[in-house]
């Protein structure tokens, strides 16, 4: 009882944690968005970052986020730079950074170009940060936010975080284990070690 009582409390406590985890410096661009070198400058063609992505062998993201978030701001300064989390996106993963209320003509996958403050409407991202987690093959049809595998939709922890970029590299999308059953399988195990 008091190990499911914990992992309960893991899932209420896991975005407000981090208040004595440590803090990264990260590079803001022009636009005021942070810009972790893990970041690709792309033409924000989604049929051709999805292309390279795979040629490279690593999974596209598309991350939507806004100047002056800080959900944002906590995401790439106390979470994502932590190095178990830093090395699965450098090692796996081809992030392209969207921003909400950006002018940047994004291509969906469905040939549609649009800004990037009205592509974030059509996909239904309304919160900062959001990932989309693309399929490794492209939609004959449909946009990115129909295709999206995965959603992580706001700030979360450690474990959170991490659990859900290794479920989608594993592919967890394609079998009956929930994310949620899976985070909680893998918290169970990180809390332990």
């Amino acid at each position: 009882m008091l190990k499911k009582l914990l992992i309960a409390l893991a899932f209420v406590a896991a975005p407000f944690a981090g208040a004595a985890q440590e803090v990264y410096e990260v590079e803001m661009g022009d636009d005021g968005l942070h810009k972790p070198t893990w970041l690709r400058e792309t033409f924000l063609d989604m049929r051709e970052d999805l292309a390279e992505a795979n040629a490279l062998g690593l999974r596209l993201a598309l991350i939507v986020e806004q100047r002056g978030c800080i959900y944002c701001k906590r995401m790439h300064t106390q979470i994502f730079p932590i190095p178990e989390i830093d090395a699965v996106i450098r090692e796996n993963y081809f992030f392209v950074q969207i921003n909400m209320f950006g002018d940047l003509e994004v291509t969906d996958f469905d040939g549609e170009v649009l800004p990037e403050r009205d592509i974030v409407k059509k996909w239904g991202a309304f919160f900062t940060p959001t990932i989309l987690f693309m399929p490794e093959e492209a939609p004959e049809s449909g946009s990115a936010g129909d295709a999206a595998v995965a959603v992580m939709p706001g700030a979360f922890g450690k474990f959170m975080t991490l659990n859900m970029l290794n479920w989608v590299l594993l592919r967890g999308y394609d079998t009956d284990e929930h994310f949620q059953k899976y985070h909680a399988r893998m918290l169970e195990t990180q809390l332990n070690r």
